[in-house]
Parts: C-alpha cells; sequence; structure tokens
C-alpha cells in the first residue's frame, strides 16, 4: 500500500478544522500510520517547498507556515497519494469543489488548509524529511476487509 504525507496547516489548526480533516479521512477508510504536532522552521520550510524559494511570495508563505504549529500525518492506503489529493481538491479554495476539503473548508489559494504530497516520490523524500522511522506505526487495520475487496489487497 501507498504512503503519502498530509500537513494540516496553520489556516487548518488556527480555524479549528484538525477533527473535521481527521474525520474526513478516516471516514474515507484511510489509515493513519504516523501523526505529530510540529512548529516548522525555515530551513525546513526552504527544504519543503525548494521549487518556490526564489518566488516573490516565498517569504509570505514561510510565514504563513510558522504562524502556528501544524500537525503532520503519515497516511497508508491503496492508490492513497491519488485518493487524498481528490479529497483535498482545488489548491485554491475559492476554485475548489463542494465536497472536498478545500472546498468545504477554505476561501484562499494560499491559506488552503491542508499539503499533500503530489506523488508516490514526492511523498517518500516528504515522509522522511517530516518523520523519523521510528514515528511510524506501519499497522494493517483489523477491518480491512471492509474497506476493500480481497482482490484489490
Amino acid at each position: 500500500m501507498e504512503q503519502t504525507l498530509v500537513i494540516l496547516k496553520p489556516s487548518c489548526v488556527e480555524r479549528g478544522l484538525i477533527g473535521d480533516v481527521i474525520s474526513r479521512i478516516q471516514n474515507k477508510g484511510i489509515t493513519i500510520i504516523g501523526m505529530k504536532m510540529m512548529q516548522l522552521n525555515e530551513q525546513i520550510l526552504r527544504e519543503h517547498y525548494s521549487h518556490l524559494v526564489e518566488k516573490p511570495f516565498f517569504p509570505g508563505l514561510c510565514a504563513s507556515m510558522m504562524a502556528t504549529p501544524v500537525v503532520c500525518m503519515v497516511l497508508k492506503g491503496i492508490d492513497v497519494v491519488e485518493v487524498f489529493r481528490t479529497m483535498t481538491g482545488s489548491t485554491n479554495g475559492r476554485k475548489a469543489a463542494p465536497g472536498t476539503l478545500r472546498g468545504d473548508f477554505c476561501m484562499s489559494g494560499q491559506a488552503n488548509i491542508v499539503h499533500a504530497s503530489d506523488s508516490v516520490e514526492s511523498a517518500k523524500v516528504e515522509i522522511a524529511r517530516f518523520f523519523r522511522p521510528d514515528e511510524i506505526f506501519d499497522y494493517t487495520p483489523d477491518n480491512l476487509a471492509f474497506l476493500y475487496a480481497d482482490d484489490e489487497l
């Protein structure tokens, strides 16, 4: 099964949406195998957003991502990268479809409540950036037979 990194951004934390997002993850049947709250700093943000460091909006992005602690999670499931990105919705909350996290909970392109890895390869790099191996609990939930058909596992 795939793994992906999710960051509940300061806009999610400050607005008290952590429980709503986690509920949607669990209701979908995705397994949370790692979770922690942490305060981001400029060093980790420069690494995480290395493709944006030279952009004029990067200082504002850093400031917004350091405004409060964030909640980082590692999720596991079949096709979980694609599944969670679909749940997330378009980057700009004003354009995100109703029913998606951003479509239901945000109005911004930057204060868009959640980061989700964009590929399996990115997920591996991002998970290693935010989690030590001993912080991930790769277990198999008892209800797996009720989440997937036998031929999907």
